[in-house]
């Protein structure tokens, strides 16, 4: 007969609602199980969005198992399915931010809290949760404000364009640094799911280029014009290599438009899942700062980063790709639309350009 007291309610695989997978793959109980992990505390860390600053935050993981390799590790994000929970090093429960699991979270003891974002929504649910230590930001006086010191430099960075144009420590540099650690180049870790892969038409015995058009609509200073990526098509193509084109759906007609008027090949924006294993065809990406450019570090492609109204310090390529940026300065810092009178700074920088680093890259 088992009973109340034979749980574990400790251990790593351990539900509460639902079975856990042991019990479910193999039928087996608490008091008869040899897949047993216990557990000593919960660390939560709070990265919401976007997407692709939840891909590049993974690497916390790394110090974090390292640290506390009895913890159980909960993550609360807008997009569950970009944080890893089949790899070696994962997170353990997954949270979509809702209403639901915001309450849930605010009954859970944690030993530690990190929050890495901004939102009023993030740091308004930092300041009610229980844990022994918390880093990153929380609220004060309605406002977000560092929790403590090792977010400072962060902080400050985001609030002065003066202070984040002289900064020249890595977005991963910073984040590792309001932890309380050291960032030492741990990688990316993103999971491929092969029963998202698609059929799609591409040409293996050639290297494949994926050129990720778009920039979202917020951000229109980073636009590049539809002649310069036309004619950036034609040099890659007729150089012999197989370019497809990426996006979602704010680009699906301009990649409709380059597919009509170059040998470029467009396959449809699909679901976040499917389009991982479409980039994951290319051996180059070539793409404004975006979700597909964390994307493409993350499985370990060659990028080629095109920038202008970033500080490049702030990404980390691990000596895999390049950053272009235009010829002439652009003055539009952060600045989601283009505010120079005197010239548009992404008109500088020019096709041949961008083709020659691709091929330099491909080499």
């Amino acid at each position: 007969m088992f009973n109340l007291s034979d749980l574990k309610t400790d251990c790593r695989h351990f539900r509460g609602d639902i079975p856990c997978k042991p019990n479910k793959q193999i039928g087996v109980m608490c008091d008869n199980c040899g897949f047993y992990k216990k557990t000593d505390s919960n660390i939560l860390i709070i990265k919401l969005g976007a997407a692709g600053d939840v891909i590049r935050t993974t690497p916390l993981l790394y110090p974090l198992k390292n640290q506390y390799p009895n913890a159980k590790i909960f993550w609360l994000t807008y997009t569950p399915d970009l944080v890893p929970v089949n790899s070696v090093v994962s997170a353990d429960v997954v949270l979509k931010c809702n209403f639901q699991n915001v309450m849930y979270l605010q009954e859970v003891e944690f030993e530690i809290v990190i929050n890495l974002d901004k939102d009023r929504e993030a740091i308004s649910l930092m300041n009610n949760l229980k844990a022994k230590k918390k880093f990153g930001y929380t609220i004060k006086e309605g406002l977000c404000y560092p929790v403590n010191e090792h977010a400072e430099h962060k902080y400050l960075t985001g609030v002065f364009d003066n202070l984040s144009k002289e900064n020249n420590k890595s977005y991963l540099d910073e984040i590792f640094e309001i932890c309380g650690h050291k960032f030492n180049k741990e990688k990316y870790i993103l999971e491929l799911d092969e029963h998202y892969e698609g059929k799609w038409d591409i040409d293996s015995g050639k290297k494949v280029i994926g050129l990720n058009t778009g920039c979202g609509e917020r951000w229109t200073s980073r636009l590049w014009s539809d002649d310069n990526w036309i004619n950036l098509i034609h040099r890659l193509t007729d150089k012999g290599f197989e370019v497809i084109l990426l996006g979602g759906a704010q680009e699906d007609l301009k990649n409709r438009f380059y597919e009509e008027s170059t040998k470029a090949k467009y396959f449809g924006n699909f679901p976040l899942k499917t389009f991982l294993n479409l980039v994951n065809k290319c051996e180059l990406v070539i793409t404004q700062v975006t979700m597909t450019m964390h994307i493409a570090i993350g499985l370990k492609k060659k990028l080629l980063l095109i920038n202008n109204i970033f500080n490049p310090g702030e990404y980390e390529l691990y000596g895999n790709g390049e950053i272009i940026q235009p010829h002439k300065e652009c003055k539009c810092y952060f600045s989601p639309k283009c505010i120079n009178p005197e010239y548009n700074c992404m008109d500088f920088l020019f096709p041949e350009d961008v083709f020659n680093s691709a091929v330099k890259l491909l080499q």
